[in-house]
């Protein structure tokens, strides 16, 4: 309850500013001045001078505390160049508000650019909305008054005590807080070092859970081979794995930050969710399990081959390049949503900050491919043909089959062509996993295979786990839920025969469960083709589900999805289906399911033009990110937002998370804050 405390906490403070308390304290000291820039254009210049221990909130700001605004009266006479820019922030974690933020310390400069469009003296007012806290309290939000003139050779600048002053009289202590902030520069230096460092070490664990993601593990055979397959010295078999490695964080580092400057977060969500990769993907996993099975040995091109040849001597590295953008290109379908974030800040301005995310992430994820191609002995004494050796590599191919249905179902999701529906996709898995357990026992031999003379202990345990994992998706097929694998499954909507949904139904004409639906407003937009999990009823377009909201009284459950989200699927079979978790979803929200990723074309009266990227939504799933991302400045799902009526969030969003019981205690949060009034924070 330690947000609810704080909510409650600066709604007093609120109350209280009323009575005189934000005279007491005043942390932050505004001066404003102005510089000119040529005849026409001058710089219009904020500048805070902040206590010491206390901070004042950036204007980026993506939730709770109120950030730094600039509200201009409009002037006929003036043109506001650009946007108010800001000096650099520090951005850390704050007790306060429980969450990574913008802010500055000691000092704070703002600068408008501003051009007269007329000869003489004009006045430029306005306000500035700000807040500032320490590390135990925050003030209420202030709002100060200022005005400006601008336009003759000496301008008179009114204070923030309303004392008119001129230029230079200003700029001056201006200037003398500069030189201030060059003595507190170190101390500011050593705490963005620091928000880096931690930033860059999440990263890295990021990079190297991409690693057991179900499109990157099986590459690390495929690097294996090529290394393995390559007749040259050992010193230039480890100088290739250097650069195989070195290529892979080159990729993800610099191409991967280019894209996010030039294409936004929209590349991570193509690559993940367009038919096109994922059918690329699909294709190339079918190909690694033919190969696996021993049907062709994957070579490179002899063009490609043969420039590599002779570029050598020069210390060419075509292929080993070529192998590292290929790892890249497939496996970005399952580490986009992990990289996502770093590409929205890229996208927003920053620069430094996802340079090193990105670098600590390809660092991570480039390590086992480099240690296995540096260390290709290992394997290359094994036979090539037979032995365990092809063993492991016909388990892989099995594993590869399996795997590769993930691309085309996601492809099949997005595009709703409904021809890998549930029960399709298991029974693909059953035939697989029943083969692979055949061929552990010996009872399937492959060309290459040597003859089982005996059946091995590690043979048998394989064996052991394979049939009863077969075992445990027979149910399936009558649409038990499999919360093991639900992440990479489709959904149970798609399912045609489900006994499971039977009984439900049936439970609730008899006994009126506490999952039945509450009933709808009307008839949800995109019906037919977007589902909610276990039998809940709800929306699939916000404004209409907003109005539902309205009309029945209730909070606002929006819950950002996508079909091919994994961890959207593992909440939903995880958690979602608890019962308190229903009822509660049922009962006292109204439930709407934004997909990110879905393609189904809007039409034209509801597209939308980005305030993000100035770009024309024409899809459910562009329209509903872009939501995400200008109300939230989030784009990886799942990711849940509780909210009222005018647009305030009740409560802190939450994302991945599969504790149950937190879970709940955000949702009676919501249900609390709504029938008494508070709020987190409004959205835009």
């Amino acid at each position: 309850m330690k947000k609810l405390r704080l909510v409650l906490y600066l709604v007093t403070l609120l109350l209280f500013s009323s009575i005189g308390f934000s005279q007491i304290l005043e942390p932050v000291t505004w001066r404003f001045s102005t510089e000119k820039i040529s005849e026409t254009e001058f710089d219009l210049i904020f500048t805070a001078a902040i206590e010491p221990k206390w901070h004042l909130y950036s204007q980026d700001i993506p939730m709770a505390p109120p950030a730094t605004t600039f509200k201009f009266t409009m002037n006929k006479n003036i043109e506001f160049v650009g946007k108010v820019t800001e000096s650099e922030s520090i951005e850390e974690y704050d007790p306060n508000f429980e969450m990574k933020l913008k802010y500055f310390a000691k000092q704070a400069i703002f600068k408008q650019k501003v051009k007269l469009l007329t000869d003489g003296r004009h006045e430029v007012t306005g306000t500035v909305d700000f807040m500032s806290c320490d590390d135990t309290k925050c003030l209420p939000p202030t709002e100060l008054e200022f005005t400006f003139k601008v336009g003759d050779e000496k301008l008179t600048i009114v204070s923030e005590t309303g004392v008119a002053k001129t230029e230079t009289e200003i700029v001056n202590p201006v200037k003398v807080a500069e030189k201030q902030s060059v003595t507190n520069q170190e101390t500011d230096i050593t705490g963005k070092k620091a928000s880096l460092w931690g930033f860059f070490f999440l990263a890295f664990l990021g990079g190297l859970a991409a690693i057991l993601t179900p499109c990157v593990f099986p590459m690390i055979p495929m690097t294996v081979s090529f290394f393995m397959n390559d007749k040259e010295s050992k010193m230039k078999g480890k100088l290739k794995a250097i650069v195989y490695g070195i290529s892979i964080i080159a990729i993800y580092t610099l191409i991967g930050s280019i894209l996010a400057v030039v294409a936004g977060p929209d590349i991570a969500n193509w690559l993940s969710t367009h038919w096109i990769p994922n059918i690329l993907f699909f294709i190339i996993f079918i190909v690694f399990a033919a190969s696996f099975f021993g049907m062709f040995e994957i070579t490179m091109p002899h063009w490609l081959v043969n420039t590599s040849d002779q570029k050598a001597d020069k210390g060419g590295f075509i292929g080993t390049i070529f192998m590292a953008l290929t790892l890249v290109l497939v496996s970005f379908s399952c580490t986009g949503p992990i990289v996502g974030t770093i590409l929205v800040e890229s996208a927003g301005g920053q620069v430094l900050k996802p340079i090193i995310g990105m670098f600590g992430f390809s660092l991570a994820f480039a390590l086992p491919f480099t240690l296995f191609a540096f260390f290709p002995s290992w394997l290359s004494g094994l036979p090539k043909s037979g032995g365990w050796l092809n063993s492991v590599k016909v388990v892989l191919g099995f594993l590869e089959l399996a795997l590769g249905l993930k691309f085309l179902s996601v492809a099949d999701q997005t595009y709703h062509w409904g021809i890998l529906d549930r029960e399709v996709y298991l029974a693909f898995w059953i035939v697989i996993f029943f083969l692979l357990g055949l061929y552990l026992l010996g009872k399937i031999k492959f060309a290459h295979d040597s003859d089982v003379k005996h059946l091995s202990v590690p043979r048998l345990i394989l064996s052991i786990i394979t049939f009863s994992f077969v075992i445990y998706l027979v149910p399936g097929m009558f649409g038990a839920p499999l919360k093991a694998i639900s992440g990479y499954t489709p959904p149970m909507h798609t399912h045609d025969f489900d006994l499971n949904a039977i009984v439900r139904n049936n439970s609730r004409l008899v006994s009126g469960n506490t999952v039945t639906p509450a009933g709808l407003c009307e008839t949800p937009k995109f019906h037919e083709k977007l589902h909610l999990p276990h039998g809940l009823q709800g929306f699939f377009d916000y404004d209409q589900a907003l109005a539902c909201a309205k009309a029945q009284n209730k909070p606002l459950f929006i819950d950002f999805t996508g079909h091919g989200c994994v961890n959207c699927r593992e909440m939903e079979a995880n958690v979602w289906s608890d019962p308190k978790v229903l009822q509660l979803l049922n009962d006292q929200y109204v439930v709407v399911a934004l997909y990110v990723d879905d393609k189904t074309e809007l039409p034209e009266n509801e597209w939308i033009t980005s305030t993000y990227d100035k770009k024309v939504k024409k899809t459910i799933g562009k329209k509903f990110a872009d939501f995400q991302i200008t109300k939230f400045n989030v784009n990886a799902q799942p990711f849940y937002v509780l909210m009222g009526h005018e647009g305030q969030v009740l409560t802190q969003p939450r994302a991945y998370n599969l504790n149950i019981d937190e879970f709940v205690k955000f949702l009676e949060t919501g249900v609390s804050n709504y029938k008494s009034g508070v709020s987190a924070f409004l959205i835009p």
